[in-house]
């Protein structure tokens, strides 16, 4: 028996060394190794049971044959594709390609693949969805925002979802943010405790979420406390936009003022510049900019931003668990989990603190 085995691995191998090749199968391992079909998919099985003889022996008749599991035809199987959908909008920022790495690291570990989608705009999800369903993906992660009935249409494909430092207020939804508002609250309020009066606001795209709240943030910080020479213009989260809206800025109002709230540390980056090249002000003497996010360049000495940074790592194991406990367990209730940013004080900004 074992003799009939040996020559059929080896008819298998020298057919797989000719022109149409024959793909090695989990039967032809099988035979080799003497042991049964089910066996070889426990061995190659995260977590299942074998033996170490018999994944010594199944290794060996695999590496013979030069047999590697099809992670598609398993899928068929467990009714599973191991494969998740990263929704994200190139118009974001860069802070984002940290975030994707640290994503697919924490999918990765936990052996499922990311399929990443990219959309030039955040309201651009409706080119993405029907995609997503023929790849039969076995949840979504989005930061970028559905709209209801595009959220009905997975639901009702029993896909779990988990928004990315975004939520629907109106809607129960399971997500994972940074408190964008209170972040803002905290530049606003040591801004003016500095002593500025005039504040400039840079905002981000107007279809993206995250914008709108560090906007609103600082907008009712301000008026909260009874600040109201207040200017705002609209960029994109890019740096030469950063740029434009800082001349835009000093257009519209006549002046400068004494401060600017940039939706990013990108557009704040593109404001200093502006700021310095074009206009001849000295940051942070002649005017405060600030910005929101703790990307690397805005560590740079040059730049030295004064920031909110967000908890990129928490933030990133939190949604890329929350999805996986979604998967496996589709009963779970909508959960929402908000983490605070850290205040970074650079030299970009006169703070309170440095009039102490």
């Amino acid at each position: 028996m074992k003799t009939l085995a040996v020559n059929k691995a080896a008819k298998t191998m020298e057919k797989n060394g000719k022109g149409a090749r024959k793909r090695a199968t989990s039967y032809d391992v099988a035979e080799l190794a003497g042991v049964s079909q089910s066996a070889v998919s426990r061995v190659f099985q995260d977590g299942a049971s074998a033996s170490k003889e018999m994944r010594n022996r199944v290794m060996a008749a695999a590496d013979k044959l030069g047999y590697r599991p099809n992670a598609i035809a398993r899928g068929l199987i467990t009714q599973r594709s191991n494969m998740v959908a990263v929704v994200i909008s190139k118009m974001t920022n860069l802070y984002y390609p940290e975030v994707l790495v640290q994503l697919t690291q924490h999918f990765s570990e936990r052996g499922v693949r990311v399929l990443l989608f990219a959309l030039e705009r955040e309201g651009d999800t409706a080119t993405v969805i029907e995609q997503m369903l023929q790849y039969r993906v076995d949840g979504i992660l989005t930061a970028a925002m559905f709209t209801p009935e595009q959220l009905r249409t997975l639901q009702n494909e029993d896909i779990p979802i988990v928004f990315y430092n975004r939520t629907l207020k109106d809607q129960l939804v399971s997500s994972v943010l940074c408190d964008q508002q209170e972040g803002e609250r905290w530049l606003v309020d040591e801004l003016v405790n500095a002593g500025h009066k005039s504040f400039g606001i840079v905002e981000g795209p107007a279809d993206s979420v995250v914008s709108i709240e560090r906007k609103t943030g600082a907008l009712n910080e301000l008026a909260e406390l009874g600040i109201t020479d207040v200017t705002t213009v609209s960029g994109d989260y890019g740096y030469e936009t950063g740029k434009e809206c800082f001349a835009k800025l000093i257009q519209k109002r006549g002046s400068p003022p004494e401060a600017v709230i940039a939706a990013n540390d990108v557009m704040a980056i593109g404001c200093i510049d502006e700021a310095r090249e074009h206009f001849r002000l000295k940051v942070p003497d002649d005017i405060s900019i600030v910005g929101f996010d703790g990307v690397g360049q805005a560590r740079y000495a040059a730049y030295d931003v004064t920031t909110v940074r967000q908890p990129v790592h928490r933030m990133t194991e939190s949604a890329a668990s929350m999805l996986i406990e979604r998967i496996e367990n589709p009963e779970l209730s909508p959960e929402k989990r908000a983490f605070s940013g850290t205040l970074i004080r650079g030299s970009s900004a006169r703070l309170r603190s440095d009039d102490s």
